[in-house]
C-alpha cells in the first residue's frame, strides 16, 4: 500500500508539472519602431516583456519591433482578431476604423509634456480608453509623444510657409490643417518617411520626436520645427492588447500584465524630457536648423486648427466637440 501511495503522489506531481507546462502561454508583441536602437517605445515594449517574464505567471513575450510581424497599419485588426496579442500603437492609425481615435492627434490640442500626463487622468482620457475598449481593444500604458514638423529647404513655422509642399500627414486631423494652408497631403507611414524624403516624394513631415530620432530624419531634413512651449503636435502612441487574449488570462497573468504596463508607463513618463532633448541634439549635431513657434505663429495655426481639424472633428465624430472641450479643459 505504501509503495501504491508514493506511485500515486509521483503522478500527481507529474501531472501537475504537464499542466504547468501545458498552461505555458507565448504571446507576441509587435510595433513598427527601431528595435535595439535606442527608441523608447520599444523600450517600453521590451520593459514589459522582461517584468511579465520574471513574474513567473507562465507567460513569454516575444517581441517584433520594425513592423517583422504585421505592418504598422495592420496591427489594429490583429489585435481584434486576436492574432496579435501586445502593440505600441500611434492610435490615430485606426482612426479610419474609429474616427473618434483622431482625438488624439489634433493639432494643439495638448501642447506640453507636462500637460499631458494631466490630461491621462482626465474624463477626455477615461472616455478615449472607454472608446478603445468598446472595439475589443484594451490599454496597458498611455503615452503621448511630443513632435514637429520637418523640412528639406525651409522652415515651417507660419501656415504659409506650406504653400507647394509634398506634406507627409500622420493623421486626418492634421492632414486637414496642413491642406487648408496649402501642402499637398501624402501618406507613407512613419517607418517609410526616410526614403520618401530621399527619392523626392515628400517635402516636409510631421511625426514624434522620438521617430524624428531613431529613423535618422537630420539626415534627409534641414530644418525641425520642435516643440517647445508652444507644441503643436502630440500623438497618443499607448501599449494596447487585445481584450479577446486578456480575458483567457487567470487573476495571476493579467495582474503581471497590467503591472508591467504601469512600470513602463512610468518609465516612458520619467525619460520622455530627456528623449525629446536627445532628439533635438542629433538635429543640431547635424548642423539642421531648429525653431520653435513663436506664441503668433502657434496662435495662427490654432485658428486655421479650428476652421479645419476642430470643425471637422465635430462634424463628424458623435461628441467630438465634447471630447475637444474635455481635452482643452485641463489646464
Amino acid at each position: 500500500m505504501k509503495r501504491i501511495s508514493t506511485l500515486l503522489a509521483t503522478a500527481v506531481v507529474a501531472a501537475a508539472f504537464t499542466g504547468a507546462a501545458q498552461a505555458q502561454i507565448t504571446m507576441k508583441a509587435s510595433h513598427q519602431f527601431p528595435g535595439g536602437k535606442g527608441d523608447v517605445r520599444d523600450d517600453m515594449v521590451q520593459m514589459i516583456a522582461k517584468e511579465v517574464g520574471a513574474a513567473n505567471v507562465g507567460i513569454t513575450i516575444q517581441v517584433y519591433p520594425g513592423a517583422s510581424l504585421f505592418k504598422p497599419k495592420d496591427q489594429w485588426n490583429a489585435m481584434v482578431n486576436g492574432q496579435l496579442d501586445i502593440t505600441l500603437f500611434p492610435l490615430d492609425y485606426a482612426s479610419g476604423k474609429a474616427p473618434v481615435f483622431s482625438a488624439t492627434l489634433m493639432p494643439g490640442l495638448i501642447r506640453s509634456q507636462d500637460r499631458a500626463k494631466r490630461i491621462n487622468d482626465s474624463q477626455f482620457m477615461k472616455d478615449m480608453h472607454a472608446e478603445i475598449e468598446k472595439r475589443g481593444v484594451i490599454v496597458l500604458s498611455d503615452a503621448w509623444f511630443a513632435g514637429g514638423m520637418a523640412a528639406k529647404g525651409k522652415c515651417v513655422q507660419h501656415p504659409k510657409d506650406l504653400a507647394g509642399l509634398k506634406f507627409r500627414a500622420a493623421g486626418p486631423t492634421f492632414a486637414a490643417m496642413w491642406e487648408a494652408a496649402g501642402a499637398s497631403i501624402v501618406t507613407p507611414p512613419s517607418n517609410e518617411v526616410y526614403n520618401a524624403f530621399q527619392t523626392g516624394v515628400i517635402d516636409a513631415t510631421d511625426t514624434s520626436l522620438g521617430t524624428f530620432g531613431s529613423t535618422r530624419l537630420y539626415e534627409v531634413t534641414t530644418c525641425l520645427t520642435a516643440p517647445g512651449d508652444n507644441a503643436l503636435w502630440f500623438m497618443y502612441e499607448p501599449v494596447l492588447m487585445s481584450k479577446k487574449n486578456f480575458d483567457r488570462l487567470n487573476k495571476q497573468q493579467k495582474d503581471a500584465i497590467i503591472a508591467a504596463g504601469k512600470k513602463a508607463q512610468a518609465y516612458y513618463e520619467g525619460k520622455a524630457n530627456a528623449v525629446n532633448d536627445e532628439t533635438l541634439k542629433q538635429f543640431t549635431d547635424h548642423k539642421d536648423k531648429v525653431v520653435t513657434l513663436t506664441n503668433d505663429e502657434f496662435d495662427a495655426w490654432m485658428a486655421l486648427a479650428k476652421k479645419t481639424s476642430f470643425a471637422k472633428f465635430a462634424k463628424e465624430v458623435p461628441n467630438g466637440q465634447k471630447l475637444i472641450d474635455e481635452a482643452l479643459a485641463v489646464k
